[in-house]
């Protein structure tokens, strides 16, 4: 009786099916139990990004109604220490008595909304500016490259509270006002001169694809530039820009913590993270002022480290040796 060729041989009954490149990246991440946790906890911070109104009505107040009745008089603290309970889970601000617990959720919403498109605006400009340099090289490289130099250099926490002080003066004469205006510009700033970073991985990613074998086969066989760059270089950097895209999110959240902290962000009353840090430097003795909105920004960055970190070892397995 003939045996049947291997490549169709089946084991308990059913075919042997090989994995695509996709599926062999989700079984490693899969075995990675803290990436799957940091994993399920930044798709909850989205989720509670996106549905913060609804969460707020069921569990809190609007975040910037005030609560005389929870504030004591003599002391503009809240009573009882924190003002925690059943009504405000995270307790109250001092003097004001607004929700903790409501404007930590809503302060969700700015941070992920700038660190997502802040990322997504350094990664298209880190992508081309990458893919250019390294795959023509010569005078191109060299611009781009000393570009990447300048741009690193660059004292952005300077430029940035210069530029927010600066269109401060000239909000009324803009089209676009208020916390809009600001978003926009803290997106602007952060994914603008952040590029570099991705930029020089792609670079160096690309510098290697080009002299692979089926990007000189594919030139062999009369391939045009563009063609090259867009089906054989691309799709094999996909792996790389999900990666440092992973781990620039987290960056970017600190960051506009930090400008938000030095009061050049979003602007009071409108919740965001650092704001309410900075808010609660002068309550060191309502420590849960400070704790909360601390918190959550620990909670998200750490999330998002440990997500990208576990992403790296399944798409790119070489780079944790």
């Amino acid at each position: 009786m003939r045996a049947e060729p291997e490549a169709v041989a089946k084991a308990g009954g059913a075919p042997i099916q090989g994995r695509s490149l996709g599926q062999i990246a989700w079984m490693r991440l899969k075995r990675d139990k803290v990436a799957i946790s940091g994993g399920l906890v930044v798709v909850l911070l989205i989720l509670v990004a996106i549905f913060a109104p609804l969460l707020v009505g069921w569990f809190g107040h609007p975040p910037n109604e005030f609560h005389q009745e929870m504030i004591d008089t003599l002391t503009m603290q809240p009573k009882g220490g924190s003002g925690i309970g059943k009504d405000f889970l995270f307790g109250v601000e001092p003097v004001n008595g607004r929700d903790l617990f409501s404007r930590v959720v809503y302060g969700a919403r700015i941070s992920l909304l700038v660190a997502f498109f802040a990322t997504l605006l350094s990664v298209v400009i880190g992508t081309v500016m990458g893919v250019v340099a390294g795959y023509f090289g010569g005078w191109v490289d060299t611009l781009i490259s000393r570009a990447m130099d300048i741009f690193l250099a660059f004292p952005l926490l300077v430029f940035a509270l210069s530029l927010v002080g600066v269109l401060g003066q000239f909000e009324t004469q803009l089209a676009v006002k208020g916390d809009t205006l600001r978003i926009l510009l803290l997106i602007f700033v952060i994914g603008f001169f952040n590029w570099p970073y991705i930029g020089r991985i792609i670079r160096g990613q690309t510098l290697s694809l080009r002299e692979r074998e089926f990007v000189d086969a594919a030139r062999s066989l009369g391939a045009r530039g563009p063609y090259i760059l867009f089906r054989e270089v691309l799709p094999n950097l996909i792996a790389p820009i999900l990666i440092y895209a992973t781990l620039l999110i987290p960056t970017n959240v600190l960051f506009e913590a930090a400008l938000s902290f030095l009061g050049v962000g979003i602007q009071p009353p409108t919740a965001t993270w650092g704001g309410m840090l900075s808010a609660a430097v002068k309550y060191y003795t309502v420590p849960h002022f400070m704790f909360f909105p601390g918190m959550a920004i620990f909670i998200t960055v750490l999330a998002f480290n440990l997500f990208g970190d576990g992403l790296r070892d399944a798409l790119d397995p070489k780079s944790s040796r």
